[in-house]
């Protein structure tokens, strides 16, 4: 398993439960600089975290909470938020309290350094990362890459039929792959869209004659555009009372994969609670040089290089 990953994927590994089961082996971590992980089950009046280690307690000061919270870059409320969730950390050292109890000393803010220096900074564009969304907002999708470390996903870059909100991909934890698309100043850029298909592997689903379902996403006067897949759009002929955001039963009139388009009419449409699942993802390498999402005979032609 990697050092590295989003906060919540070591918790329940078998080494890192093994390590915190014995206070034998958590010396021994502390001695390795071991990341590990625990749920955070406290935060005090003077914003330290409380961590149940299991063979004892754990206590990550105000101070080492994050990267930020020293020198008041992040505000306190990234320690706050922690409360109820897993946390990565070090062991730094061990105390004993008034009742001569033992605990350890730990720092979230060492494991975010060692991300940062040995993983982070590894990273180039065009690479193909696990991440966690941790919260979204209307411009795009907040993602933990690494020990707690949030890069942003743009919304633009979440898929190629376009949203109005990040919530009708994603909800708060979930377990996404997303590529660098930008290193700038030591902030990473995520694009996800070139992970869930091109024109014709998502196309390659439907066909001419069928009736599917839909989500109509705009409203123009020449028609409507319903998504049948997250990178698949197609126009639908104008029909009174469609709005954005409802759910269609789309009949395919024709797919033209030479002008990349598919002709819909709209049977029936309805309201629609947006649901989340985990994205399919077409694509399981690695690294992405480049992406065609466009026909090659197309005339017009959809790339991300990166």
């Amino acid at each position: 398993m990697s050092e590295y990953l989003p906060e919540g994927k070591r918790s329940l590994s078998r080494e890192n439960l093994n390590i915190l089961s014995s206070p034998n082996l958590l010396r021994e971590a502390a001695r390795q600089d071991t990341i590990l992980e625990a749920k955070a089950v406290l935060c005090d009046s003077a914003h330290n975290l409380t961590v149940d280690l299991g063979c004892m307690k754990g206590v990550i000061p105000r101070e080492e909470g994050a990267i930020g919270i020293r020198d008041g870059s992040v505000r306190d409320i990234a320690v706050i938020s922690r409360v109820n969730r897993p946390v990565c950390f070090t062991v730094t050292e061990f105390r004993t309290d008034e009742r001569g109890r033992e605990y350890a000393l730990l720092s979230r803010e060492r494991a975010q350094r060692l991300c940062l220096d040995n993983y982070i900074a590894t990273l180039r564009k065009g690479d193909v990362i696990p991440a966690k969304i941790t919260h979204l907002e209307s411009f795009g999708a907040f993602a933990d890459i690494g020990c707690g470390i949030v890069a942003l996903l743009p919304i633009d870059a979440i898929s190629v039929s376009r949203i109005e909100h990040p919530r009708e991909r994603f909800s708060a934890g979930m377990d996404i792959r997303a590529v660098v698309r930008s290193i700038e100043n030591g902030r990473i850029s995520l694009s996800h869209k070139e992970l869930l298909g091109t024109w014709e592997e998502n196309v390659a689903a439907f066909r001419a004659g069928e009736t599917v379902s839909g989500i109509v996403r705009s409203v123009e006067n020449y028609g409507a555009f319903v998504e049948l897949a997250p990178n698949l759009a197609g126009l639908a002929e104008s029909k009174e009372g469609v709005c954005a955001g409802q759910q269609a039963s789309v009949y395919i009139k024709s797919i033209i994969p030479d002008k990349m388009k598919i002709k819909l009419i709209i049977i029936d449409t309805f309201d629609y609670q947006y649901n989340p699942q985990p994205p399919r993802y077409f694509l399981e390498k690695n690294h992405i040089d480049r992406f065609l999402y466009s026909p090659e005979n197309c005339r017009k032609r959809v790339e991300t290089v990166f």
